[in-house]
């Protein structure tokens, strides 16, 4: 008993260092240099700030009351308590999930493989990728492309319908409830998201794979830079942690509806009602272009980040994994008298202060 005990708690503890460590992983999304691109990136909005004078924005304001530093880590973000929430959550959340989780993404997209192939064993794919023919350039990204460009519409899709079905709010809102943000606040997620997610994507890579080993015999390479795709890559490197930030940039012209820009995501979490159930799309905002949930505005000064329900309850790192299922249940129980969806409650959400009203 005492060494099964022992295990758990070495298997925790080295859950937690892998955690740690995330800054020094090209596949995760915190990694330092795509850490480092972003203040790059967030300099230059400074800059720009100061360079034509401060507009009526929080945003605005910090840069012309502070210096950089000053307006990389305002004191209306740090001093919330949203803010801290994510760090603990992070820790408790990724070490959990992992246990919980464990095994589901790699079941799946070995189950979509084996399905798309129409039979060929998963680990068959590591032999024909091995084998296969030297492809141009061209071809390869193209096929980057192509399989990029499903794995974000599936994942559009399953983000469209947890906005939509009631039962499945309940659990995404969790990620939504963060009043301020800042990179770690991508982290705040409940596990029912991430177990979506984990099986429907890898069941859809897996199957997309599967079809490339049926069609041309060998699943052709994918582009990668550090072990990443590079088409991945460049999304991470390309201002990924200002998503999550208090941090406003947009891309001039049209090409935020081409390649997802900060303002894309901030647009998508914030709770006025204009922009409630817009921009799900992660890497393709053409997707939220071709189905009309596409949102940009010129400036962020109605963007406020959270919920429109009442969110005092999701206020620990125990009560963002139960609080969900109690509100799930609570559907079921009274029906019509759950939780609010996100959309249905657009205009009781104009009513709570500190909320712009259209």
């Amino acid at each position: 008993m005492m060494q099964k005990i022992q295990e758990i708690i070495a298997a925790i503890l080295d859950q937690m260092v892998n955690v740690l460590m995330y800054p020094l992983d090209p596949n995760n999304r915190i990694y330092a240099l795509y850490i480092v691109s972003s203040i790059v990136f967030a300099w230059f909005v400074y800059r720009a700030i100061k360079s034509r004078g401060a507009d009526n924005t929080d945003q605005d304001t910090d840069a012309a009351k502070g210096n950089f530093l000053q307006f990389l880590f305002p004191k209306r973000v740090w001093s919330h308590p949203s803010a801290w929430l994510d760090l603990r959550y992070m820790m408790f959340h990724r070490v959990a999930s992992y246990f919980l989780l464990l095994g589901v993404g790699t079941w799946a997209l070995a189950a979509g493989f084996r399905l798309g192939s129409n039979g060929v064993a998963f680990s068959d794919i590591v032999a024909s990728a091995s084998s296969a023919p030297a492809a141009g350039l061209v071809f390869s990204v193209i096929y980057m492309i192509v399989v990029m460009m499903v794995i974000d519409f599936i994942a559009w899709a399953i983000h469209y319908v947890q906005h939509k079905v009631p039962l499945l709010w309940q659990f995404h809102k969790v990620h939504h409830s963060a009043e301020v943000m800042h990179p770690i606040s991508n982290f705040r997620e409940h596990p029912i998201d991430n177990l979506g997610y984990g099986l429907i994507i890898g069941l859809g890579y897996g199957l997309v794979q599967g079809l490339s080993v049926r069609l041309l015999g060998y699943a052709p390479n994918i582009p990668s830079l550090l072990g990443v795709p590079l088409l991945m890559f460049l999304f991470n490197f390309t201002a990924y942690n200002l998503r999550h930030s208090h941090i406003w940039l947009r891309w001039p012209g049209r090409w935020s509806m081409i390649f997802p820009s900060p303002a894309h995501h901030h647009v998508h979490h914030s709770c006025h009602p204009e922009h409630l159930d817009k921009n799900f799309a992660f890497m393709f905002p053409i997707w939220d272009v071709i189905f009309r949930t596409y949102h940009m505005p010129e400036d962020n000064r109605n963007v406020k980040f959270g919920i429109v329900e009442d969110s005092s309850d999701l206020n620990s790192c125990l009560r963002l994994y139960w609080v969900p299922f109690r509100d799930a249940y609570r559907l079921f129980r009274k029906p019509g008298k759950g939780e609010m969806t996100h959309e249905e409650s657009a205009d009781a959400k104009a009513e709570r202060p500190g909320i712009p009203a259209e």
